[in-house]
């Protein structure tokens, strides 16, 4: 039988085909050819035994992976969601980015969605729209109280497996209980005193939502440390800035105080969004600061 690899705890892989949940052993070959069988893998698998509950088998092959992710450790990724809530909490913006950066790293599509629309003002969910939107995000915004506004969501979520990721408290465990209701997601309180979710979520976990549509969810993060990326490359991550590459007073400038920098000019003259703006001059002087002889 083929089926997909939905969760991996303790030796034991979790294989969903056919509506029905396996729980595999992956063969001695895999250990033998240095491979693992990862969640999101397609896979071939023989059933050992129907009587047991859940059913029994093997994992006897492994099908092509199209990409692999390190964090998390999943397989066959097609896109990833990025869940913020536009307030309580309020989103931090250079968290935002550091998300961002960590999935174009990973060559992934990325949608952007603000929860708890029901709490914004029109002014907000302009900003946040004009802002994204020019960095080439598919921006979205929900509710868990408004089921209408999940439509626009469900679609782009259809037939894909894709990463769901974001800060604690925003609404995930809500968000995944509605696309997928047989997840059963544990929500957690709000912290009225610090305004952060308990995280609920343990391990990876692949949740199926009907058809080929599944749900990667992942630990929520509190900060996101950012790997392979220098004042040198990071410009590239911000593709608003492309614009006014090359159009600078020097060819090396980095846009942070260099005299005629046509980056610092347009966000100044609100072509480049401030918020965009000011979380890249937070990362260069974060990098700055891992580099000491790094020149402001």
């Amino acid at each position: 039988m083929e089926g997909k690899i939905i969760k991996s705890i303790a030796g034991f892989y979790e294989v969903y085909a056919g509506g029905n949940v396996y729980r595999c052993r992956a063969r001695g070959l895999f250990r033998a050819l240095g491979v693992k069988p990862l969640v999101g893998d397609d896979v071939e698998f023989e059933v050992t035994d129907t009587v047991s509950d859940p059913m029994e088998g093997n994992v006897i092959r492994l099908m092509p992976r199209r990409n692999e992710l390190v964090r998390p450790n999943v397989a066959n990724v097609d896109q990833a969601l990025l869940l913020f809530a536009i307030t309580h909490p309020a989103p931090s913006y250079n968290m935002l980015d550091r998300f961002l950066i960590s999935i174009a790293q990973r060559e992934l599509p990325a949608i952007l969605c603000f929860n708890k629309l029901d709490l914004a003002t029109d002014r907000e969910i302009r900003e946040l729209r004009e802002t994204y939107e020019a960095c080439g995000c598919t921006v979205l915004f929900t509710s868990a109280r408004d089921p209408g506004s999940l439509t626009a969501l469900r679609d782009l979520l259809e037939g894909r497996t894709t990463v769901l990721t974001g800060p604690s408290g925003v609404g995930k465990s809500t968000l995944i209980n509605m696309i997928c209701p047989g997840a059963g997601m544990e929500t957690g309180e709000l912290s009225r005193k610090i305004q952060r979710g308990k995280n609920t979520t343990r391990h990876v976990e692949l949740l199926a939502g009907g058809g080929d549509t599944y749900l990667v969810d992942t630990p929520g993060f509190t900060s996101l440390y950012l790997m392979d990326v220098d004042q040198d490359t990071l410009r590239y991550y911000y593709p608003e800035f492309s614009e006014y590459e090359g159009k600078c007073r020097f060819n090396t400038c980095a846009h942070m105080k260099e005299p005629d920098c046509a980056v610092r000019s347009a966000a100044e003259e609100g072509k480049i969004s401030p918020i965009r703006y000011r979380n890249y001059r937070e990362l260069m002087e974060e990098f700055r600061d891992r580099k000491p002889d790094y020149k402001k």
